[in-house]
């Protein structure tokens, strides 16, 4: 089986003492890319340190994380869209709102996420959506920019079968499954098979969301095995068929040729 997991941030400093192993595990378990979303200016140099590094797994995205957004949002777009015009990145990513941490800054929040969705249209690059508590805010800036022009990943999702079904009318958009499936609390699998496999991603988000069985370690890319299972299980599918279908996904948003 070949796996792509499709949102992680391997680069981050808790990686740091043992990234070598860590992507050996990844490719033990058959995962063949990875795709590395930026969150802040600071992670910019890691990021690319990291996918010059490996360049033949590590794929990067780059945006700005709607918890980066302060004051200087506007500075800090300015930077990334620098870093856009390298032409190197897979897409635009990880954007969107978050009014989950804090309320403050929604409005500047609002206003990155639709100025990189613009980008999105510019530089025909999918985007990688972040979106906590704030379904609404970001379907609405997804439909002012142009739901028709715009195609990438709802990150992590876990949202309301409504949620879910709106989601679907946006037909170039695929939901991004991670370690959330596998908890108990995880009412959305109950509804999740009414967005056709070809909508899916799978995604860990390392170091965050650890699946069941490592729920309270650091989670990282070879976890995504416990991820594929549980979706294959709520989809009546084999391994190998999810796999299959999941990766084919990923190949085609990103444009990832291995």
């Amino acid at each position: 089986m070949e796996l792509i997991d499709t949102h992680t941030h391997i680069f981050a400093p808790e990686f740091d003492s043992d990234i070598e192993n860590v992507i050996q595990r990844a490719c033990n378990e058959g995962i063949i890319a990875l795709c590395l979303p930026n969150i802040d200016l600071e992670s910019i140099s890691r990021l690319n340190a990291l996918c010059s590094r490996y360049p033949k797994i590590c794929f990067p995205m780059m945006g700005l994380h709607p918890t980066s957004i302060g004051v200087r949002y506007l500075q800090d777009l300015k930077v990334i869209r620098k870093e856009l015009e390298k032409g190197k990145y897979k897409a635009i990513g990880e954007i969107g709102i978050d009014l989950y941490w804090d309320k403050t800054y929604q409005k500047e929040q609002i206003e990155a996420f639709e100025e990189q969705l613009r980008w999105s249209i510019e530089y025909d690059l999918p985007v990688s959506i972040h979106s906590r508590e704030a379904f609404p805010q970001v379907l609405e800036s997804i439909h002012k920019i142009n739901a028709s022009r715009l195609r990438g990943v709802f990150h992590s999702f876990g949202g309301s079968r409504d949620e879910l079904e709106e989601t679907l009318q946006c037909s170039r958009f695929m939901f991004g499954i991670n370690g959330i499936v596998t908890y108990k609390k995880a009412s959305f699998c109950d509804y999740l098979p009414l967005a056709p496999i070809d909508r899916i991603l799978l995604e860990t988000d390392a170091p965050y969301l650890s699946p069941v069985p490592f729920r309270g370690k650091r989670n990282e890319p070879a976890y995504l095995i416990p991820i594929l299972r549980k979706v294959a299980e709520i989809y009546g599918l084999s391994l190998e068929t999810v796999a299959e279908k999941t990766t084919e996904n990923a190949r085609r948003l990103f444009g990832i040729a291995l």
